[in-house]
């Protein structure tokens, strides 16, 4: 076969920096939607975005030239940082360390 074909499906799941219930009602949505259009600038392909107070879900392809650490990398470092500089908490907002993913 002279050119490479390949669609990976991937969910992936992070949480909150000691799993603190810190995601809330009044800014969810919009973290879910800037979430997801994260995952798109990497090249992959958001196909939904969810999660509760404490943790988050993604469901999306993944570009082949990518490893999954990259895009969750990404994701979590810019996620992060817009939570931060929107001022949504009181005090700093991280993810904790690692995630899980699956295809």
């Amino acid at each position: 076969m002279p050119n490479t074909y390949v669609k990976i499906y991937v969910r992936t799941i992070f949480g909150v920096k000691h799993r603190d219930a810190l995601i809330k009602d009044y800014f969810k949505k919009e973290l879910q939607a800037v979430i997801g259009n994260l995952i798109n600038e990497t090249g992959c392909k958001t196909i939904i975005v969810n999660g509760v107070e404490d943790h988050v879900h993604c469901f999306f392809t993944l570009k082949t030239t990518l490893s999954l650490s990259e895009v969750m990398k990404s994701v979590k470092a810019k996620s992060s940082k817009w939570i931060n500089e929107n001022h949504f908490l009181n005090d700093r907002f991280e993810w904790q360390r690692g995630f899980g993913g699956f295809s």
